[in-house]
């Protein structure tokens, strides 16, 4: 039998960990983390937070090994700490709006009105007999970082400009940080309006690299 105090410094540093979630700002860091590294001063604009509260939140989320971080000049340029990280945070997000009703709730709301969805293997079936078009609708320096192989690159708030960059004879699958990114719904609904058939894929960018699909390489953002 081991001590009990050793069994209760191994609890001590998991929790540092569980405290490291309890911030919503954190978690906010962690899901733009998923996409691409960025440094804190792009994490700080992106979160609306001043520039000193988001280092503040990184340098938590970085003692409890959740992020990495690499000086650049007189930057610093913050990564999510490797696949168990991002797959910590996946499983937390997804747990939470599958067992808190308030997080499903609020995950509707900020979703709208449902658009048809298509998963994962029908998709890599499509794109293998090369009849869907995949439009990657985050922001390009997400899409830069990392994306299915094969997709476009048109942001949400480009799409009106560039619809003729757009085929109207195949189906088109938008994509964009993962299912509870609102940018592939609203998407989708913007190319339906315009005739086309679309629908999005039920998850993102950090679920599709995590289950090994045809990806694109991994380029520093």
């Amino acid at each position: 039998m081991g001590s009990v105090e050793p069994k209760e410094t191994l609890f001590e540093a998991i929790a540092v960990m569980g405290k490291a979630f309890g911030s919503p700002r954190r978690l906010e860091l962690l899901d733009l983390l998923a996409q691409a590294p960025r440094t804190v001063d792009e994490l700080a604009r992106a979160t609306g937070q001043s520039r000193a509260n988001a280092s503040q939140h990184l340098l938590a989320l970085n003692a409890a090994g959740m992020v990495t971080r690499t000086r650049e000049g007189t930057s610093v340029r913050y990564a999510l700490a490797g696949d168990e990280a991002l797959s910590l945070w996946l499983g937390l997000r997804d747990v939470a709006v599958a067992r808190l009703a308030e997080a499903e709730r609020a995950a509707r709301e900020y979703l709208g009105e449902d658009v048809e969805a298509i998963g994962r293997e029908e998709l890599v079936e499509r794109m293998n007999r090369g009849d869907v078009v995949v439009l990657d609708v985050r922001p390009g320096e997400e899409f830069h970082a990392g994306h299915i192989e094969g997709a476009r690159s048109i942001p949400l708030d480009e799409l009106e400009e560039r619809l003729a960059e757009l085929p109207r004879d195949a189906e088109i699958v938008a994509y964009c940080r993962g299912p509870f990114c609102a940018y592939a719904h609203e998407a989708v609904r913007r190319l339906q309006a315009t005739g086309r058939t679309a629908r999005w894929l039920d998850e993102g960018w950090p679920e599709w690299r995590l289950a090994g699909r045809p990806r694109a390489p991994i380029r520093a953002a």
